[in-house]
């Protein structure tokens, strides 16, 4: 086990674990003389216990950053890949970075290794540390963890496949276990859905409070609130393979608010608070801000799709240069490319400024999860329903970035349809590139623009499907990802399509 220095934490409110931490330094420090002569040959940077409220602190901090941006480079998975295939955003430079569909093999290697290291092994820690027969239990530090490991689960398997699963995170077990088998997706599925049902169970809003809670501040009905909201995009996300399981876990979720709680404003959003002290900055503002980079305009798709509609959270998500609104087209190689520097629409400080939320699941989507369902008849009310469900995320959506639609919005929308849910949850869904370009994938929804004439892609002009598992499995578990492969039902490149396309 990796023993992970903790000091300083990002993100800790003051006056929560971060100075519970500094004042047990201090008090050490100022010990001096002892008659314990052996105590000094202990090794202070060796911890062998650390409090659960300290790993959940550092395991929120580490996996929502990587998701939300990442500070270095080849490593920013959402900025650097998802955003800009999914063309909310553009690169006005280093299109080989993302933009064209290159993917660096240090892209796949750092976010495998650091949602693996620095996420799971942590969450799992907690877990074990929490559970009944633990050193400390408390089941709502498991429950937590437990839907924070999901999470993370989710994102591997929406971007690989197949994945270490049910043998991951065993290699400091009384049983180690240092090549763990692959998972099919549909497997890890069944698992994270059982996981989230059963921190639901856990999680305990007259229980014991937890502390280092910087996603929802200990609030347990919030975390039971993201739990359940995230089975239901998990169980959406696979209705098209598994339509009776999904039917089933929808309504037992939408049958019964008391026993399974869901996202009603979007003050039970789950977004990591940013602070405007650093580090505990929004990684969007360390990179574009604090770093000083450039390198993105919104993308020319986004913003002709939000002129058209005359919607307000353009000006939200950008700002405009010289008096007019203009994107970048995708995929421009660099020459072409910077020429829009100076003229297409910059990210907005709503997205950059130092504490800008890092979302990872609004009530917004939520109801077009909801939409979608109704009108693949996964859940009741039919088109009545739908209707319901797609306006209120629109109206969600809006509140979130604090602007309201205009009057004749919905009429330019259209008519409630599966094609406008999906389009209408891709605008939603503007700096949470992930989320969107696994929705692309699983549906072919929005409809993307033809390609510039001046544009040039990698990957014979495919955008890729699926990202290649990292060279260190090769090295290290070979055999067990070779079977990973086999699963996937194609070989490891970009264009292997995973088991919940629909077609």
């Amino acid at each position: 086990m990796k023993n992970i220095l903790l000091f300083p934490f990002k993100k800790v409110p003051f006056g929560g674990p971060q100075l519970n931490w500094v004042g047990a330094v201090l008090l050490l420090l100022t010990v001096g003389c002892t008659k314990s002569f052996d105590s000094i040959n202990t090794n202070p940077n060796s911890t062998t216990a650390i409090g659960p409220q300290y790993l959940l602190t550092y395991g929120l901090e580490q996996s929502i950053d990587r998701y939300w941006g990442g500070r270095t480079r080849f490593e920013r998975l959402n900025i650097d890949v998802a955003e800009l295939y999914i063309q909310h955003l553009g690169r006005n430079i280093y299109a080989n970075e993302g933009d064209d569909y290159t993917v660096s093999e240090a892209v796949m290697l750092n976010n495998w290794k650091g949602f693996y290291n620095d996420s799971q092994v942590n969450f799992q820690r907690i877990m074990v540390i929490s559970d009944e027969k633990g050193t400390a239990p408390n089941p709502n530090y498991y429950g937590a963890a437990l839907v924070m490991r999901t999470w993370v689960f989710s994102l591997l398997t929406d971007l690989f496949g197949a994945i270490p699963y049910s043998d991951a995170l065993k290699g400091t077990g009384t049983e180690p276990n240092y090549t763990p088998k692959y998972d099919t997706q549909e497997a890890v599925y069944a698992g994270l859905l059982n996981d989230l049902k059963l921190a639901n169970e856990r999680l305990n809003a007259t229980g014991p409070a937890i502390a280092g809670d910087i996603l929802y501040g200990g609030d347990i009905l919030k975390w039971k609130k993201f739990a359940n909201s995230l089975r239901l995009r998990l169980a959406n996300r696979q209705a098209a393979k598994k339509p009776a399981e999904s039917r089933a876990i929808m309504k037992e979720i939408l049958g019964d608010a008391a026993k399974y709680p869901v996202f009603t404003s979007n003050a039970d959003n789950a977004s990591l608070k940013c602070s405007t002290i650093l580090p505990s900055n929004n990684e969007w503002n360390q990179v574009m801000v604090q770093d000083g980079r450039t390198d993105w305009n919104l993308s020319k798709t986004l913003v002709d799709k939000l002129v058209g509609l005359n919607d307000p959270r353009l000006g939200v998500y950008g700002t405009q240069q010289k008096g007019k609104w203009e994107g970048v087209p995708n995929g421009l190689p660099d020459a072409i490319a910077t020429t829009y520097l100076a003229s297409a629409a910059t990210i907005g400080p709503y997205f950059t400024k130092a504490d800008a939320p890092e979302v990872l699941m609004t009530l917004s989507e939520l109801n077009f999860i909801l939409a979608e369902a109704a009108l693949d008849g996964d859940i009741d009310g039919g088109m009545a329903k739908a209707k319901d469900y797609f306006e209120n995320g629109i109206t969600a959506s809006m509140g979130q970035f604090g602007v309201t639609a205009p009057a004749d919005y919905l009429t330019k929308v259209g008519g409630v349809t599966r094609e406008k849910v999906l389009e209408q949850k891709w605008i939603g869904l503007f700096a949470q590139g992930i989320e969107a370009w696994t929705e692309y994938r699983r549906t072919g929804f929005p409809v993307l623009p033809a390609k510039d004439s001046r544009a040039v892609f990698v990957n014979d002009g495919v955008m890729p499907t699926r990202l290649k598992y990292p060279g260190s499995e090769t090295s290290l578990n070979a055999k067990s990802k070779d079977e990973g492969v086999k699963a996937n039902g194609g070989p490891d490149d970009f264009k292997t399509k995973l088991w919940w396309v629909e077609k």
